[in-house]
């Protein structure tokens, strides 16, 4: 198995940081009621084919206007230019398996009790390392009744992040020791478990995830309150005969099929009649299976400042604490990695074969799993098992956002909302590349420049400002 290469460290990034607080202002809706246009790069626009060179992309207010080569694209002439000559523009990615709550902690038995309280500062940091590594749109999977508060607030630009869809709590029948109460709700019967699918939409979910143990009875009850109400259903499932129950009981979209959870191959028979059905799979391949051999070859990125500096003082420690040691391979979360691993090639590789409907979710959060980087290293995973590089950025862009019925992002075209990212180099020569992301737009405002996120700017010149008092 190939592992991916880090990515390259921003060299410039002091030079940038001190240009970009020239440039940008604080992003708000005012940002909105102005032209942009980003001009010179290759533009891959989310589809299945070859790019435009020398390109253009003109965006007024939140809106995608203008797209084609640069030498015939009208540019305004009051637009703030990007030069983007040298890089790549791209749709946002857009991750179909995001957890806000987490930050990529060694212990969840640890983690949990200290994020109580702490939910706002651990929503945010999540929201703002997302964005800044391009993640432009997601759903969030499993987090307290709170996370659809900050899906609100972040929703309405009043705070840096992607636009979300929040499932609140998972539905399941097990109470396992570990997991906060707030983090399920739980049924015995299938007609509680319509009851509580009943109460999460009446709350304001998007969608509903089903956790372990839900049975194909429980998932034809909740289906029967969903389906009616439009809400789709996730359904974390690894054993075929989960699956298969899963996809009877009217299951939306299959959620760590594949990953390696459990012993491959599927049968065809199975993976065929996903294929043809078009039912969404996202594996989340790398979230165990690519991360943990990058570490045991590399365990240095837990120190990558990139990562680190993006925390805030007190998540930082705390973080690094549970890293402490460079034991991470004895932390529950890892027992079973090392089968996994073995397992990995010849399940992720299956729907891919099968060129079933496959969406890009990273499971991002959990141990090891960091936010800042979990997007490229899975659009990485895709492409050492068998897809095209364009495939694969069209999985993580275009097919995710479709999947998730967020039909006005995903594709960069006229009337398309202006949910763009610039990296730097060519992903199709190296999908890596896309671990270096130098612009985030979204919904119009400019959330990076230069490598630079805007909060950092805006932190920099705070700190100048205290020191000069």
């Amino acid at each position: 198995m190939m592992i991916p290469a880090r990515r390259p460290a921003p060299v410039t990034r002091a030079f940038a940081l001190a240009a970009f607080a020239v440039l940008i202002a604080v992003p708000s809706a005012a940002a909105q009621d102005r032209t942009l246009a980003l001009v010179g790069g290759q533009l891959l626009d989310g589809y299945e084919v070859p790019p435009i060179h020398h390109a253009a992309v003109v965006i007024e207010g939140n809106r995608i206007v203008a797209v084609g080569p640069a030498a015939e694209i009208d540019i305004p002439a009051d637009a703030e230019i990007i030069d983007t000559r040298g890089k790549t523009m791209m749709p946002g990615m857009v991750d179909a398996h995001v957890h806000i709550m987490i930050l990529g902690h060694g212990d969840y038995s640890r983690w949990f009790p200290w994020f109580e309280g702490n939910d706002e500062l651990v929503y945010e940091t999540s929201a703002k390392q997302l964005l800044a590594a391009g993640v432009t749109a997601g759903v969030d999977l499993a987090a307290p009744m709170s996370s659809l508060a900050f899906r609100d607030r972040v929703n309405r630009n009043e705070v840096p992040g992607p636009r979300l869809l929040a499932s609140g709590p998972w539905v399941t029948r097990y109470a396992w020791g570990f997991l906060p109460d707030e983090l399920r709700v739980l049924h015995r019967t299938p007609e509680e478990a319509a009851e509580r699918t009943r109460m999460l939409i009446d709350a304001g979910v998007d969608v509903i995830k089903t956790w372990i143990g839900t049975t194909e009875e429980d998932m034809r009850a909740i289906k029967a309150v969903a389906g009616p109400a439009g809400v789709p259903i996730h359904c974390h499932v690894y054993v075929e005969e989960v699956v298969w129950g899963a996809i009877r009981g009217g299951c939306d979209v299959l959620q760590h099929a594949g990953s390696g959870g459990s012993v491959p191959p599927y049968s065809q028979e199975l993976v065929d009649h996903i294929a043809m059905e078009g039912i969404p799979v996202v594996q989340t391949i790398s979230h165990r299976i690519w991360i943990y051999p990058a570490t045991v070859e590399f365990p240095e990125r837990l120190w990558d400042p990139d990562i680190i500096n993006s925390f805030p003082p007190s998540i930082r420690e705390e973080v690094l604490a549970s890293y402490t040691k460079n034991d991470f391979w004895r932390k529950p979360y890892f027992r079973t990695t090392p089968r996994q691993i073995r397992n990995s090639e010849g399940a992720s590789r299956q729907f891919i074969e099968a060129d079933a409907l496959m969406a890009m979710g990273t499971d991002t959060g959990s141990p090891l799993n960091f936010h800042a980087e979990s997007a490229w290293r899975e659009v990485s995973a895709f492409v050492d098992m068998g897809m095209t590089e364009i495939e694969a950025i069209s999985a993580a862009t275009k097919v995710s956002a479709e999947v998730l019925g967020l039909s006005e992002t995903g594709t960069i075209e006229p009337g398309k909302l202006a949910d763009i990212i610039v990296v730097d180099g060519n992903p199709l020569f190296d999908i890596n590349v896309l671990g270096y992301v130098t612009d985030v737009i979204k919904d119009g405002i400019i959330y990076k420049r230069n490598g630079v996120p805007v909060w950092e700017t805006e932190e920099a010149q705070t700190q100048t400002s205290t020191r000069g008092s």
